[in-house]
């Protein structure tokens, strides 16, 4: 590992201009490729303080040996040059988004004198025409084979057309009027070149000319009492809205977009994308990537609309063409080169194209959807990890090894706190065993004995709370023992026949935070006289481990499963705590706010809640609505929603997560 320090440029060698770095080790060898608007600024932030970087980006600059820059006129040229390096020496430190699967596509190969229709998967060739891509080659081919008895086009390959053509007989589908067999001639180039465009002026959104156009000749051809032909343009009519039906219609006004959304934790992005054209999903792709460095949102998108149009942006001969990039980008959050980036994909396509984030209406709704599709995306791969017996015995081998651990932690316990500017302390315990989530020994804790946003002191009550019941546990459990061997199962509560909540010692306990939240745990831990329990905490910013009395954290690799699954752990007491916070918020909001009516206490208000459910139904209840609840008048009911009205309905946000709760 290099010192950062030993090949920092001198003090104002650096300009201030837009330009393009790249981080090279001591063989020479690429690591890391960005961009920047001032080179300065930018450069001088990776040799400012190590300690405020994150870990990977830390990672990054010792494994450099040497820093390089190229200054370029426009921030459209820095993108062009970036993302040319990156593609050029593919370096380690970049994020990638790759595909963990193929996409199949759909291919019309127009640079052929006589066209043909495939599905295929890889990578595009010049001269083919491509739709798509798609989640599953059976359902573009079950539409294929649909389209063909309206566009009966080629879709043999060169070998069967040339063999066909020098027997002079076609094949079947020539035979059952699902090939216009211009391998005998029975169409020309230029009429076979007809039926290929309408194909694909159909598959390009734009099927409603050609439905009106069937529909007229269908009519003419009835007035004409051509009755047989007639039938054979009905059933063609029925077979286009049949092929339209197999796609969802998700705007009337034709639009074409590519509609983006990220799901995103500390170590991974999951990305989704539905292609739009001609106001129907048309394809869907996603993949899951690892994340590099602290890079928000803006710049993930940014770096993921570069790849993802890379070959459009450069101009590559054997890509799609420029109709692939449509008229509309919709993105969760604007990228930081909007414009630029704008700029470029308007140049490629020759018209412009927009990059926005949709505010209401279907676009907003389908947005949405995507969204729910990353998330269900990432949730699956690491779902997959999780559920994998040999990772998970991998991931608690790490942690024994990265700790210091005498044997693997199968049984870990995690805790964190959650609070709203110091209101409504409560505290969340969650447990993992042999790598799982065992939800039935999750516990609640509402913090009691600490005034105001002190974490720390919050911290300090609920480990001497969970571990002086365990030490209780242990006290009744020697006491029966001595009292009576043969008596019964000593994890079981003799008086109410449950399984004791605290009965069980963890081997490894991790706190939600850094140094401040461990040294508090270890100290209560030390008060009740816990010495055979090993201590953790995971801090969010750098997902650094954090041992007690050592200044320094262990840094677990990016890639580490051990990583991995104490994340989970942490994200699992998180998400638990702040379920609890918010029940308990929406309890205490009701009792405030019906505190002055008269005659309402504590059980009248409990059921109340129980017969609406939450005080956002509440709130929109009538007088007749809330009088029907049992034990209620109009009298009652008219006070109860006049103190509701009287008060308007609060937002807060909840500092842990940013979010907005009622």
């Amino acid at each position: 590992m290099a010192d950062p320090s030993s090949y920092r440029p001198a003090p104002g060698s650096i300009p201030e201009e837009p330009g393009v770095y790249r981080f090279s080790d001591e063989h020479g060898q690429v690591v890391y490729v960005g961009k920047a608007k001032n080179l300065r600024s930018r450069l001088n932030s990776y040799f400012a303080d190590l300690t405020g970087l994150h870990h990977r980006t830390q990672s990054m600059v010792r494994a450099a040996a040497r820093v390089d820059w190229t200054i370029v006129q426009t921030e459209v040229e820095a993108l062009q040059l970036e993302y040319s390096w990156i593609k050029q020496f593919d370096p380690r430190f970049n994020v990638k988004y790759r595909d963990d699967k193929s996409y199949p596509w759909l291919a019309v190969t127009l640079s052929e004198e006589y066209p043909r229709v495939m599905v295929g998967r890889g990578p595009k060739r010049k001269g083919n025409r491509y739709f798509g891509p798609y989640s599953h080659a059976w359902a573009i081919r079950e539409t294929v084979d649909l389209l063909l008895r309206v566009f009966p086009m080629r879709s043999c390959s060169s070998g069967v057309f040339k063999n066909h053509r020098q027997i002079g007989r076609p094949c079947l589908l020539g035979y059952i009027d699902k090939c216009a067999a211009p391998c005998v001639g029975r169409v020309d180039a230029a009429e076979h070149r007809e039926i290929v465009n309408d194909f694909c002026q159909f598959m390009a959104g734009q099927a409603a000319p050609l439905i009106r156009r069937l529909e007229s000749e269908m009519k003419r051809a009835s007035a004409s009492m051509e009755y047989e032909r007639a039938a054979r343009l009905r059933d063609n009519i029925g077979a286009l809205q049949q092929a339209m039906s197999k796609n969802a219609i998700v705007f009337q006004d034709g639009t074409d977009a590519d509609v983006i959304a990220l799901a995103e934790d500390p170590l991974e992005v999951a990305v989704q994308i539905f292609h739009v054209r001609g106001g129907r999903v048309r394809g869907e792709r996603g993949w899951v990537a690892d994340r590099v460095d602290d890079a928000g949102t803006d710049e993930l998108i940014e770096k993921f609309l570069v790849q993802l149009y890379a070959d459009q942006i450069l101009g590559d001969p054997t890509s799609a063409e420029p109709a692939s990039i449509p008229r509309e980008i919709l993105v969760p959050t604007v990228p930081t080169a909007e414009n630029a980036l704008a700029r470029m994909l308007s140049e490629r396509r020759g018209s412009t194209v927009s990059i926005r984030v949709p505010q209401r209406g279907d676009k907003r709704v389908l947005m949405e959807t995507v969204s729910r599709n990353a998330s269900d995306t990432l949730i699956r791969h690491k779902t997959s990890r999780a559920g994998d017996l040999s990772t998970r015995n991998r991931a608690l081998e790490e942690i024994q090894e990265a700790l210091d651990l005498p044997t693997a932690p199968l049984r870990m316990e995690c805790y964190d706190i959650s609070n709203l500017q110091g209101t409504e302390v409560v505290a969340s315990m969650v447990v993992f065993e042999d790598g799982l989530p065992r939800k039935g020994e999750y516990r609640r804790f509402v913090i009691r004995g600490v005034d105001g946003q002190n974490d720390v002191a919050a911290m300090h009550e609920v480990i001497t709370r969970r571990f002086k019941r365990l030490l209780d546990d242990r006290a009744s459990m020697t006491a029966r023992i001595e009292a009576d061997p043969d008596d019964g199962p000593l994890l079981i509560d003799p008086t109410t026949g449950a399984p004791r909540k605290f009965a069980y010692a963890p081997a490894l306990i991790v706190v939600d935070g850094g140094p401040p939240q461990v040294a508090t745990a270890a100290e209560a831990m030390a008060e009740l006289g816990i010495t055979d329990i090993a201590l953790c905490g995971l801090a969010k910013r750098l997902e650094e481990v954090w041992l007690p009395d050592q200044e320094d954290p262990v840094i677990l690799p990016r890639t580490s499963e051990g990583l991995y699954l104490l994340q989970r752990l942490r994200d699992e007491a998180h998400r638990f705590a702040i379920t609890h916070h918010r029940s308990r918020r929406s309890k205490s909001m009701v009792e405030s706010l019906l505190d002055e009516v008269p005659g309402l206490g504590e059980v009248r208000r409990k059921a109340l809640m129980a017969h609406f459910g939450s005080l956002k139904k509440l709130r929109t209840a009538q007088v007749d609505e809330i009088a029907q609840v049992p034990g209620f008048g109009t009298k009652t009911a008219v006070a109860i929603k006049a103190a509701l009205d009287t008060q308007p309905q609060r937002e807060s946000v909840n500092t842990a997560t940013g979010e907005i709760v009622d």
